[in-house]
């Protein structure tokens, strides 16, 4: 059976996002299925699909495995807190 891939055009975290370097602003979030990402451009992070955005993050790396999405990205801003 095949595994469906989509494009994704917004990082939507649902706070399940793991800061990997905090001196770097780098973070990694797993997605399941598989997903791609336009690389080295600024991307809308958002908490919820219908939430407003919370910031900008460029992806740095992707890695399909196992039937899921690693995603690893910069935080380049940030609109709102926790």
């Amino acid at each position: 059976m095949s595994t469906p891939l989509s494009m994704e055009w917004l990082l939507i975290t649902e706070g399940k996002e793991r800061r990997v370097d905090a001196d770097d602003n780098l973070f990694e979030i797993s997605f399941p299925g598989y997903k791609i990402f336009p690389m080295n451009e600024p991307l809308e992070i958002r908490r919820h699909i219908k939430s407003d955005q919370i910031g900008a993050g460029i992806i740095e790396e992707v890695i399909l495995k196992n039937n899921t999405t690693i995603c690893k990205y910069r935080l380049v801003s940030l609109y709102s807190v926790n």
